[in-house]
């Protein structure tokens, strides 16, 4: 589901030939960038400057022409926190350069839109995610979660209207840069284990093929396998459950995911850890878990709305650290606003 929170691009169009863009993000000193608008000849490429990699990798993969312009950027998604704050830049400017080049039309699909999105993130970043979050920022709608295909991208909307229920976001304020963790060695295990099974991916292979051929296998391959295979059928376990507004169902297969994602896929951390078992000690919580590419970040807890300033309390007495709250239910996608 897409949060309530935030990320604002404001711009306007200049002769100038240049793109020049300001971030108001905790970003440090560097928050200013300025480039010529790209051409054949003199095409965008990744710079040291991080965070701008993702203004300009979506300019690079933007479709059609793109008009020189003046931008300023405010974001109130947390940096480094598992909740999709790249994934919000980037959609906060290709949906700014709509505007700017005058697209009115929807000839460019939002699939597409998130696609270009994520290879964005490939080849400016580095970073080989997959594209749920472009596309969740691009297409969620209000009071619904969704549940996504990332291989088809056939995506179903479910309602969750349910005023009694609210998601509280915990950030652990443990920062994590996915390029210098391990998330990239999690990718490359999987296409291993994906290679020595024979599958195009560890999508195509069930859990019986996995028990029957655990041997080929060496065992930290097969607890990441475990992981991802588990975890397909948890989500569409999880879809069904939120259908019938069974919160009990939900609530113990996000506890599931977040154990499996701690034993077998090992990318969350102590800080998590705590915030999750010290949820689960309170009454009026179904569920909770890590989210996120893991090894810091933010934890979602699936709880009811009458007790959630207790839970508050609770979590912060025992968490070893200083985390932060967000009360947060589904919210709409990327949008243009009229200033």
């Amino acid at each position: 589901m897409a949060l309530q929170m935030v990320t604002l691009a404001v711009g306007k169009t200049t002769d100038s030939g240049l793109c020049r863009v300001l971030t108001l993000a905790d970003v440090g000193k560097d928050n200013y960038v300025e480039f010529s608008l790209p051409t054949e000849d003199n095409p965008l490429i990744p710079r040291k400057l991080h965070w701008a990699n993702y203004v300009t990798g979506v300019i690079a993969h933007y479709f059609g022409p793109v008009v020189s312009f003046d931008a300023v950027i405010i974001s109130s998604v947390p940096f480094g926190g598992g909740v999709s704050s790249s994934a919000s830049l980037q959609v906060a400017i290709y949906t700014l350069l709509d505007e700017l080049n005058n697209v009115k039309d929807n000839k460019v699909s939002k699939e597409d839109k998130a696609r270009r999105c994520m290879e964005a993130e490939h080849e400016f970043i580095g970073l080989m995610d997959g594209i749920m979050d472009q596309f969740i920022s691009l297409t969620a709608k209000q009071d619904h979660a969704l549940l996504l295909d990332c291989r088809s991208l056939e995506n179903k909307h479910i309602p969750m209207v349910d005023d009694s229920v609210v998601v509280l976001l915990i950030n652990s304020n443990v920062s994590h840069d996915l390029i210098h963790t391990e998330y990239p060695k999690r990718t490359r295990q999987c296409k291993e284990v994906a290679t020595i099974l024979g599958v195009n991916s560890l999508r195509d292979l069930t859990l019986k093929t996995l028990e029957d051929r655990k041997e080929l296998l060496e065992n930290v391959l097969y607890k990441r396998a475990h992981h991802v295979v588990t975890e397909i059928a948890r989500t569409t376990q999880a879809a069904e459950a939120l259908e019938n507004n069974d919160f009990a169902t939900f609530g113990r297969l996000m506890v599931d995911s977040h154990i499996s994602l701690r034993d077998d896929y090992e990318v969350s951390c102590d800080e998590l850890d705590e915030l999750v078992e010290a949820a689960l000690e309170m009454d009026g919580v179904y569920g909770s878990r890590m989210t996120g590419g893991g090894f810091g970040g933010c934890t979602v807890t699936l709880v009811k709305r009458y007790n959630v300033e207790s839970i508050i309390h609770h979590v912060e007495a025992e968490y070893s650290k200083c985390a932060t709250f967000y009360v947060c239910k589904p919210s709409d996608g990327a949008r243009r606003i009229t200033l």
